[in-house]
């Protein structure tokens, strides 16, 4: 049984959904006329639902898309696992704030689904400053024969009214509907960068820059601040917020990191406000590593607990480490995904990319990692064999259904012709945004304004 078949390069291509995703709210026309993508078309963020049976994407234009999962059929079994567009719809507007001359921009920062309950299913999603609960529901019947008003929604005069009737349901077309149930406003003074649904779906945690709010699904008007680092004097200031997210399975621990590197483990059980740490995770620097750039590249951009809870998984700019929850003083593993742009951090700096914030993914079996880099390459790592894949998502080297093959970056020395010398690379095509099926070997990555879904090959 082969339990990482991508480790033999078996991942092959199921869709990419490209100028389509990006003008979904658009006439068709624009499909065939554009040959660029626009700002609010690249894709801010990418998450699977808990089932995997549907996978949310939001851009810089603040939409989101949803996509679903084929139903299996037994003359096609073969598009079992590809997935279509379910749903669409606008989850932010721009704003301005007036008070403090401020433009609010409508880029959805992250999307987080809630386990479904009933027919229906819910995901919160977040600008800067605004996070939005939101239902999405089908409806395939519609009501008729109401008593006060005709068919087309108009009151009737009650004088005319001479018979009552019973309204019935009437089959329609099949239509999905967005609706926003619950708003979540006025909290934060910086800009969010995590949204987190705690385990007892009750409550959940949004994290800025320099705070951290608790919220109940059921309360808009009113958070609990859990986490506080504002210092009196700004000028102060050392360290911000760069990510946060709750334990899978205890409801009173979470963990956030730091642009300096550090991650705390809170308990909400110890006090209202969790200034003060459970645990904090730190790796001591190397003196003979130190440069101009440590503390930039030292940044956490993201930070994951595994689905067992006892593991978190960090990814600075260099690397991705695992830490176990009970060992603080150093990762149990590091990996590196793309170390032979160390050289290149003074251009890196100059051009601004040394600012990306990459994610990172974790399967559902927490045995590999997955992790973005540049050049539209994609990493993977394998925690048990200590092997690892690069991989490309492109539309230009990989037809529908074509296995993935690895690539190669060559550092110096005569380059091998199936390699890309680092000089090469291009750094506007960075992977950002990547997420794992749940429970299957199906990954989605988003590259600019394109979203690849690759499937491990079924024979």
């Amino acid at each position: 049984m082969v339990l990482l078949p991508f480790l033999n390069y078996r991942f092959r291509k199921m869709k990419c959904f490209s100028r389509y995703l990006s003008y979904i709210f658009r006439p068709a026309t624009s499909i065939l006329s554009c040959s660029c993508h626009t700002e609010a078309d690249i894709i801010s963020t990418v998450e699977f639902n808990h089932t995997g049976e549907l996978l949310a994407t939001g851009d810089k234009g603040g939409r989101v898309v949803i996509f679903q999962r084929e139903q299996e059929s037994k003359n096609q079994p073969h598009r079992r696992g590809e997935y279509n567009v379910y749903s669409t719809f606008q989850s932010h507007e721009p704003e301005f704030d007036y008070l403090k001359s401020l433009e609010i921009e409508e880029k959805i920062n992250k999307i987080r689904w809630l386990p479904q309950q009933n027919a229906a299913y819910f995901l919160l999603s977040t600008n800067d400053k605004t996070v939005k609960l939101w239902k999405v529901s089908e409806r395939d019947k519609r009501p008729e024969g109401y008593n006060l008003k005709d068919e087309d929604g108009r009151l009737r005069d009650p004088s005319m009214i001479t018979t009552l009737r019973v309204p019935v349901l009437r089959p329609m077309d099949l239509m999905v509907e967005a609706t926003p149930r619950r708003v979540f406003a006025n909290a934060h003074t910086y800009h969010i960068n995590s949204i987190s649904v705690n385990s007892d779906y009750e409550t959940y945690m949004s994290a800025d820059d320099l705070r951290i709010n608790l919220w109940n699904f059921e309360i808009t008007n009113q958070s609990f601040n859990i986490v506080d680092i504002k210092p009196a004097n700004m000028e102060e200031l050392t360290e911000v917020i760069t990510a946060a997210e709750f334990h899978p399975h205890h409801c009173n621990t979470f963990v956030y990191s730091s642009s300096k590197g550090t991650i705390r483990l809170c308990d909400m059980r110890t006090s209202a406000l969790c200034d003060r740490h459970a645990k904090f995770f730190e790796e001591p620097e190397d003196p003979s590593n130190r440069s101009f750039f440590s503390e930039i590249i030292s940044s956490i951009s993201d930070v994951k607990f595994s689905h067992s809870g006892r593991y978190i998984m960090t990814r600075d700019y260099l690397t991705v480490k695992v830490w176990d929850l009970n060992m603080e003083n150093r990762p149990i593993e590091t990996y590196q995904v793309h170390d032979y742009l160390r050289s290149k951090l003074c251009s890196l700096y100059e051009n601004d990319c040394i600012f990306d914030k990459f994610e990172c993914v974790w399967n559902g079996s927490d045995s590999v990692i997955m992790t973005g880099s540049y050049n539209n390459f994609f990493r993977m790592f394998d925690r048990n064999t200590k092997r690892d894949v690069t991989l490309e998502a492109s539309r230009e080297n990989s037809k529908p259904r074509a296995i993935l093959k690895p690539r190669k970056v060559c550092v110096g020395g005569k380059r091998r012709k199936d390699e890309i010398s680092v000089d090469s690379l291009d750094f506007s095509k960075k992977i950002l945004h990547t997420a794992w099926h749940p429970s299957e070997n199906i990954i989605a990555v988003a590259a600019t304004n394109n979203l690849y879904i690759f499937q491990d090959k079924v024979n």
